[in-house]
């Protein structure tokens, strides 16, 4: 196989802008790299591997967007973009396919500023922290104008804020975070970043595999930063209220090596690597070997002066790496890779 250039199409100045992709303009181009670069059809691979996005959204990854992940350096998600593109161009004719994880949200959800009031009336500020013991002693309580749009009546509601709080608190996950409203399912901050769509359909077209879309985040009553499942899966009453992506799991073990980017680092990421740790502990510990982190394709929370989770994040990645995972950047040629050079 020929050394694959990026595409002339591919400007990097516009991965942080929304706009449209020209998909038959960009078909026709694919299928013409395809044949100049030797690039073949999946069906041809023997060595599986799987890259998964989590959340390239436009509401995450657009500056002036509702939760735009800026890391420290204030451009981020827009750097981590630029680089997830470029591998994906230099990668085309090994990466068998290519995963998406979307973020999808309404008005009306735990973790939205509606869900909540104080005594007065006033519904928390994005990014304020609610812990259990503020529910128990009433600074934020559920708010009973939404019961019934939720089908729920207020009393179940502040019953059910005060357990998922606790439960949270038992499970050693953050507190409830209040996010403004994001990722709001229809508009155009759920999209996929532009440029990275247009990558992904150029590597769909080029090589004849199937872009999976992971939806997650449409649960009411809890929050869902991992791809694999929500964060409490019960009721007060001890009902299952959501439960997690089997079918997603037994996708990321099939594959022989699973590579994951995406935003934010410390949150839908940290938890969706966290969850699947977890999962492959309970099977094989050593099947951590084939999960490759690309450190430069993700970046941590940070609002200036508000909250800064990069030490959260960077603790996590340290974690993973002391399990088996590899920490590999975008730029190592993946003959490089641990575990992947004699493939």
């Amino acid at each position: 196989m020929l050394p694959i250039p990026l595409p002339p199409h591919y400007n990097p100045a516009s991965v942080g802008q929304v706009w449209r992709v020209p998909y038959q303009e960009r078909a026709a181009q694919a299928a013409q790299w395809a044949q100049r670069y030797q690039i073949s059809s999946v069906a041809s691979d023997r060595f599986k591997i799987l890259l998964i996005a989590v959340d390239v959204q436009n509401t995450f990854c657009i500056p002036d967007f509702e939760l735009f992940v800026g890391g420290r350096s204030g451009k981020g998600a827009v750097e981590d973009n630029q680089r997830l593109c470029e591998f994906i161009y230099r990668n085309l004719g090994v990466l068998t396919e290519i995963t998406l994880t979307m973020d999808t949200h309404r008005a009306m959800q735990i973790f939205h500023p509606v869900f909540l009031v104080d005594d007065l009336g006033n519904h928390p500020a994005p990014m304020t922290v609610v812990s259990y013991e503020d529910v128990r002693s009433g600074r934020w309580r559920f708010n009973p104008a939404v019961a019934g749009g939720l089908g729920v009546t207020p009393e179940d509601g502040q019953e059910h804020l005060l357990h998922y709080t606790k439960a949270l608190r038992e499970l050693h996950k953050y507190d409830l975070t209040i996010w403004p409203y994001h990722a709001m399912f229809g508009g155009i901050g759920h999209a996929v970043v532009s440029a990275v769509e247009e990558a992904i359909f150029f590597h769909t077209i080029a090589r004849n595999s199937q872009v999976d879309l992971i939806i997650k985040g449409r649960m009411v009553f809890t929050e869902s930063y991992s791809a694999i499942g929500p964060e409490v899966l019960d009721d007060a009453q001890g009902n299952q209220i959501a439960q997690k992506n089997q079918k997603f799991l037994q996708k990321l073990i099939d594959f022989d090596a699973v590579i994951v980017a995406g935003e934010a680092k410390s949150h839908c990421v940290a938890w969706t690597l966290d969850d699947l740790l977890g999962v492959l502990r309970s099977r094989d510990e050593s099947l951590a070997g084939k999960i490759y982190l690309l450190e430069d394709c993700a970046s941590p929370v940070v609002v200036p002066g508000v909250v800064d989770y990069t030490a959260e994040a960077d603790a996590a990645y340290q974690r993973f790496a002391q399990a088996g995972m590899h920490i590999v950047r975008s730029d190592q040629p993946l003959s490089e890779w641990p575990g992947l050079s004699h493939n």
